[in-house]
């Protein structure tokens, strides 16, 4: 029943979401200011994370395959399609999901122990759409530009770690890139990417707007939304993957 109960909840809260905006001028603003936030200040961890994940990548690819029989081109190839296929998109929004989802969750939370969604309410705002759906839409917007900048940085990654390290040639990785490329896994990628922003967002306002209590419960769920949007990402990472590459 309690599930069953949050499920309702979240529904209600996303309904409310999406309603009419009040004053459109007025969600422009915070919806700039919710995607420097929210994506802009994530390209840094992306970045990182994304060169030296596809480093990692390329070597232990390289050390897998150090059979004679097996071509040095399928190094990049494999790495390539790890990037490509889950890493971009479905490692990334786990990444965010932490720093991304206890931001929110925390924010929106902070709000309500302090009673400022009271107060919002009270001068008859819809503060469901004028918190959470900014937020939303700013993530969604952001999403598939990390997801291909975490490609790039990655496939770069491992191009300076495998040549650094001798296990491949600058020619046999690009060949690997190259070869049989299929460019739907791109759009596969972009597709989860904006499905994942979409629960971190909302799952994550969801635990924040209905905090009730002080400063440790904000943390408890920020905590929960870290959690249960961690979950949610892998579990639609399944049906996704089955929907789109069947």
């Amino acid at each position: 029943m309690i599930i069953l109960q949050h499920i309702g909840r979240y529904s209600l809260l996303i309904k409310r979401a999406f309603a009419r905006p009040e004053k459109h001028k007025m969600y422009y603003f915070r919806l700039i200011r919710e995607m420097e936030a929210l994506g802009i200040n994530s390209v840094g961890i992306v970045a990182i994370i994304s060169f030296f994940m596809g480093a990692v990548i390329t070597i232990q690819t390289a050390y897998n395959t150090e059979n004679p029989l097996l071509p040095t081109y399928l190094i990049g190839l494999a790495a390539r399609d790890s990037i490509l296929l889950e890493f971009s998109s479905t490692i990334v929004a786990l990444i965010l999901a932490g720093k991304v989802g206890s931001r929110i969750a925390s924010e929106i939370g902070t709000m309500r122990v302090t009673e400022q969604i009271d107060a919002l309410e009270i001068m008859g705002i819809n503060s469901a759409s004028y918190l959470i759906l900014p937020k939303i839409v700013a993530f969604m917007i952001l999403a598939p530009f990390l997801s291909v900048l975490s490609m790039v940085v990655g496939i770069f990654g491992g191009w300076i770690a495998g040549v650094s390290a001798g296990v491949v040639s600058t020619a046999d990785y690009v060949y690997g890139i190259r070869f049989a490329f299929i460019p739907y896994y791109i759009v596969y990628s972009l597709i989860k990417s904006v499905i994942f922003a979409f629960l971190i967002a909302t799952i994550s306002a969801y635990h924040g707007y209905y905090t009730s209590g002080g400063a440790l419960e904000v943390g408890r769920s920020s905590t929960l939304a870290v959690v249960h949007s961690s979950v949610f990402i892998l579990l639609f990472n399944l049906i996704l993957t089955q929907l789109l590459l069947s």
